[in-house]
């Protein structure tokens, strides 16, 4: 989620740097917000983790392709705001309860929860698990107890995730992390499979193309999951106004999350 399309080393620096390049799927839209670090709804324009993940080089990651590909394919949906939370370099153990950055989701979820209503949770994490042949083994059990805990401290005990099975991975034990992933069975929790995408030089990041297909792949999930705005406009709503976005809550691409709100 937070991005690394684009994204290179420099050898005669010795610095990794975005090219820049923005894709026509990942412009800019009047229609999807960002909540930006300091906690203010913005215009969402890559990278959208640039505040967040502050400490790396963000590039082009599946959110802008996802929210583009939302609207285009559902024209009644209204505006998206987006959460970015990602940080990459994280392993499972670093979001559960208690730990800094899961105490920190919980404070953007619940501060962008004030204009508007959660719609669902894209997660893509696990490729510094796999350098463990423990952590591997314990990824299932403690993916379940992060998404648990996480619905619960939302309040959203049936709130739709979206995650996405490794590409990738840092170590050797990638099959066993994915095994947890594609394996994983609570409620309303969906597999989107990264694994043949393209990947950057590095071997481990997506690269852009890549980052736009699987931008796609989470909408048609998302989508196909959700009904249909054009059969539930017309029905009693706890939604705002649509002059307020929807919420995704979106967090972490390359380890991490993203949740989606609905304004």
């Amino acid at each position: 989620m937070a991005g690394r399309g684009g994204v290179t080393y420099d050898i005669s620096t010795g610095t990794w740097k975005w090219d820049g390049v923005v894709p026509t799927q990942c412009q800019p839209n009047p229609s999807i917000f960002r909540l930006s670090a300091d906690l203010a709804w913005v215009p969402a324009r890559e990278p959208i983790h640039a505040d967040i993940d502050a400490r790396m080089t963000d590039g082009i990651g599946p959110g802008m392709s996802f929210a583009n590909a939302v609207l285009t394919k559902d024209f009644n949906f209204g505006p998206i705001g987006l959460v970015p939370c990602a940080v990459g370099g994280t392993s499972i153990n670093q979001w559960q309860k208690g730990e800094l950055l899961y105490e920190q989701l919980v404070k953007r979820a619940q501060m962008a929860q004030q204009s508007g209503v959660y719609r669902a949770i894209l997660w893509y994490q696990g490729e510094a698990d796999t350098l463990s042949q423990e952590d591997a083994d314990l990824y299932e059990a403690r993916l379940k107890t992060f998404f648990n805990d996480l619905r619960s401290d939302l309040n959203a005990p049936t709130l739709p995730i979206f995650q996405v099975a490794l590409a990738s991975g840092e170590g050797p034990y990638i099959e066993e992390v994915r095994e947890g992933q594609l394996n994983i069975s609570l409620q309303n929790v969906k597999c989107v499979d990264a694994k043949g995408l393209p990947l950057e030089p590095d071997r481990l990041h997506l690269t852009t193309q890549a980052q736009v297909r699987l931008g796609k792949m989470l909408a048609d999930a998302y989508l196909g999951f959700m009904p249909s705005s054009s059969t539930t406009n017309n029905a009693p709503s706890t939604r705002f106004s649509t002059s307020v976005p929807r919420v995704l809550i979106i967090a972490q691409f390359f380890r991490g999350l993203w949740m989606i709100l609905t304004f």
